[in-house]
């Protein structure tokens, strides 16, 4: 029975106190949605018995049959918290009651632009991590998107009820593999944390760890048992707490406490986490397991809990899982260490403000997402669209970071490459209603205050995948989120039927709202390009569009990957090129960039936009360049923003501010249609050396410099060994010893290579690290599995660009075929144009 009313929820969101905004995050298959039950059941949404095998957020049908997490699904709920737990919360609060705004994500690496979609609009995050698998590479992507959006996380170890009843632990090494996982997940908690935040690390014994398991519906925090043993011993619970966990053992002979292993006659003495919180917990499994019968009744009365008349006829797992859900309810236990130990949107959006907002940090805007303030101008977040049952339109679900959104009110809606004070992508609109996600359904509410999550009808025909709303006419935008992966598969879509081409083109439209990640366009050959981040990405893309956004039979070409040009030398001559009026020259040479470099501007450390003295400094400092050079780059490219720069390092030339813009658009084009096969161009400096230029303007006008520059720019690529830089897998597998040599086998036929092999201690699981060209993945997660029976399952992201050897236009060469292939894909000539089309002589 739920146990709470809209009402009630709509009364909660005007104390921004006591909300907490939060997103589940975590590996693949690691137990997000089935532990989100527990607090779904606890709210009274699903019923207690459910809870774990409804995957109530796993909406979607493909979902529930595949058993993976595809779209991210908000769900809000109502709790109260105990009166006597209020004191142990940090920050203010009103009342004992509270709103938590629950987003589940995926898992899977291929949807991770969907945790990026979560997490921009929640503030802590509850990370979920396998006991036996450990921090596997998703856990440490997903944290990293975390802690750079300044997201306090709490950690809650799952599946502990396998290492009782599959390997059979003892306790001991039970609690050393907790402190592993523990102490990884702080690992990777202090590489990436923002210093503003201070010290987020997790501690057992501060109540920010818990440990359970989602299936059988039972967790606990070391808060839990501490109150039950503070209440037994009159002792205070907050030392009690701290002794739980650690190097502390208590001598049941003495009655005191001690740091020391071994009493004073040497005896070993048991740590005071395994024998005041294990101890209960395998007496039970063991008794049950056992069928003990009078072991049990006699462990039950003990603990106080009772059992109903048809409860008592259970046996084995049933009984055990009915029996720890009553001892240890994971609701209640996740619930508090939420409400005590994450943040608040007033508290949260205090220091996130700076990483969310685009513009000056003391405007009107700012400074009414710093106070949550719902009286302020409205600042509002759309981070993704959500399908509705209404074919073709999308609910905007986003957070209201300010103001208060309200049906029928006017605000300005402003795209990601809004200018405040331009009219380019900015639409001033109505807002026809506003609604609450309730995973499966929606509720309609009249408005929605400062620091909630909401979904917005009415808007969806004017933003594209995310945007500001905003009422006030001065207000920067939002900041775009940046999405760790790329979509580097691409795969070419047709309709069966000619006439049903509308619809496809239609169909396109709507994929692309209603996926973060994922790019559709018409490519120059006319072909329609889905691109995703890797195949099972696209697989669903692909599902969805035929099903629901085209609704029209389709046939797809084969996976196509994208390749970046680039320079593996210096060029071997200085280049020249002529204007078409023959008055003009440029001479120019073109070199690579180290990795680091262009490693450095795509993730942003080197930013176009930055102060060119202080980019000057950086590239001098870290990366040995001549600080004069530095100072003189004129842009990078493509897009402005690409990692191939246009340096200028002539001395005493005439007129040469005139071209500059000229020259700057010809780089843009060249760099994103290189000259091999039309692919972007990556990790190339291009240094301009000479320019003679005539003497009256008129002569040396845009429509004399581009062609001569972009041209010039393509005899330096030729004549500087120029090959192509493929995608990169970074690929983790994980399984048993016996199905090692099945792994090495496959990844030997695709160019794979395997950089490291670990076992995880403590359990039978190896973990396999190695790197798979993008070009020979396809298909071989079916490969794995058909070579190791079923037991390997791979986890690709992408990693790096890795250059491919052998120069591009010398004909039999691996790259050479490549470019070829391309080329003809593209429907151009087959052979790489020669230097003399470019190259002009004296």
């Amino acid at each position: 029975m739920v146990n709470f009313t809209i009402d009630q929820i709509r009364a909660l969101m005007d104390k921004p106190t006591n909300i907490r905004n939060m997103s589940v995050i975590a590996h693949v298959d690691h137990g997000k949605s089935t532990l989100t039950d527990s607090l779904v059941s606890k709210a009274g949404i699903i019923s207690t018995g459910k809870a774990g095998e409804a995957r109530f957020t796993d909406t979607r049908q493909d979902e529930q049959d595949r058993g993976i997490t595809i779209k991210s699904t908000a769900i809000s709920m109502y709790f109260e918290l105990p009166k006597e737990d209020l004191g142990d919360i940090a920050q203010k609060t009103e009342g004992s009651d509270f709103l938590i705004n629950l987003i589940d994500s995926p898992g899977h690496v291929d949807f991770s632009s969907e945790v990026t979609a979560a997490l921009r609009v929640t503030d802590g995050a509850l990370v979920v991590v396998d006991t036996i698998e450990g921090v596997c590479v998703q856990t440490e992507t997903v944290l990293r998107q975390a802690l750079t959006e300044r997201i306090k996380p709490v950690l809650v170890i799952n599946k502990v009820d396998r290492a009782l009843l599959e390997l059979q632990m003892t306790k001991e090494d039970l609690f050393q593999n907790f402190q592993r996982v523990i102490e990884n997940v702080n690992v990777i908690i202090s590489t990436y944390t923002d210093k503003t935040l201070g010290d987020v690390q997790v501690y057992p014994e501060k109540g920010t760890v818990a440990f359970g398991s989602g299936l059988h519906g039972w967790a606990f925090t070391l808060r839990q048992f501490a109150a039950r043993y503070a209440k037994k011993f009159g002792v205070d619970k907050n030392k009690m707490m701290l002794k739980l966990w650690g190097e502390n053992y208590f001598n049941p002979a003495t009655k005191k406490w001690t740091t020391k292993g071994a009493d004073a006659k040497g005896k070993p003495l048991e740590r005071a986490f395994c024998m005041f919180v294990l101890d209960p917990i395998f007496k039970l499994f063991d008794a049950i397991m056992n069928f003990k019968k009078d072991q049990i009744s006699m462990i039950l009365e003990k603990l106080e809990i009772p059992l109903k008349s048809d409860e008592k006829d259970l046996e084995g797992k049933a009984l055990l899982k009915n029996v720890m859900k009553k001892f240890l309810p994971a609701g209640e236990a996740l619930l508090e260490m939420i409400v005590i130990h994450l943040p608040s949107p007033a508290t949260a959006q205090r220091y996130r403000v700076d990483t969310l907002y685009e513009g000056p940090l003391d405007d009107e805007s700012a400074e009414g997402i710093r106070a949550c303030n719902p009286n302020a101008p409205l600042m509002l977040y759309v981070s993704k669209m959500v399908p509705t049952s209404d074919k073709g339109r999308f609910y905007a679900f986003g957070r209201v970071f300010s103001g208060t959104v309200r049906s029928g009110l006017k605000v300005r809606i402003q795209g990601p490459n809004y200018q405040p004070g331009k009219k380019e992508d900015l639409f001033v609109k109505s807002i026809q209603r506003t609604v609450l996600m309730m995973g499966r359904y929606v509720e309609a509410i009249d408005d929605c205050p400062a620091g909630n999550i909401v979904g917005l009808v009415g808007v969806d025909q004017f933003l594209l995948k995310s945007g500001t709303i905003s009422t006030s006419e001065t207000a920067h935008n939002l900041k775009v989120m940046k999405f760790s992966v790329s979509p580097v598969v691409r795969v070419a879509v047709e309709v069966k039927n000619a006439n049903d081409l509308p619809k496809l083109v239609e169909g396109l439209k709507r994929l692309s709202k209603s996926d973060p990640c994922v790019q559709c366009f018409t490519s120059d050959s006319g072909e329609h390009i889905v691109a995703g981040a890797g195949e099972l990405h696209l697989e669903i893309c692909l599902k969805d569009l035929e099903e629901d956004h085209a609704q029209v039979p389709l046939k797809t070409g084969d996976p196509v990957v994208q390749y970046r040009e680039t320079v593996t030398a210096q060029s071997s001559m200085t280049c020249l090129s002529k204007s078409p009026n023959k008055h003009n020259r440029i001479f120019m040479t073109a070199e690579p960039i180290s990795e680091e470099l262009s490693a450095d501007i795509e993730s942003g450390k080197i930013n176009p936009r930055d102060d060119f003295k202080v980019r000057a400094r950086m590239l001098a400092e870290e990366h040995g360049w001549d600080v004069t050079d530095a100072r003189k780059i004129w842009c990078f490219g493509p897009d402005t923003t690409g990692p191939n720069l246009l340096v200028d390092m002539t001395k005493g030339v005439q007129y040469l501010n005139e071209i500059k813009d000229s020259c700057v658009a010809a780089f843009q084009w060249a760099t994103k249609e290189g000259v091999l096969c039309e692919e972007h161009m990556r990790s190339i400096r291009f240094n301009v050396l000479d320019v003679t230029l005539h003497a009256d303007a008129i002569h040396r006008g845009g429509g004399q410099i581009m062609p001569t520059c972009r041209r010039v720019c393509y005899a330096s690529v030729l004549t500087a060994t120029p090959t192509l830089q493929e995608p990169v897998f970074l690929a983790e597998v994980q399984c048993p010893e016996s199905a090692m040599g099945g792994i090495y086998g496959v990844l030997n036929r695709r160019r794979g290579h395997v950089f490291a092999e670990e076992q995880r201690p403590g359990t039978p699981l190896y973990s396999v690290k190695a790197y798979i060209p993008v070009a020979d993945s396809f298909g071989f997660t079916t490969d794995l599995r058909a070579a190791t029976g079923g037991q390997a399952f791979p986890q690709m992201v992408f990693s790096h660009w890795q250059v491919m050897q052998g120069d591009a236009t010398q004909a039999g060469t691996k790259v050479n075929d490549v470019v070829k292939a391309t080329r003809k894909r593209k429907g151009l000539s087959e052979e790489v144009p020669a230097l003399d089309r470019y190259y002009d002589k004296l």
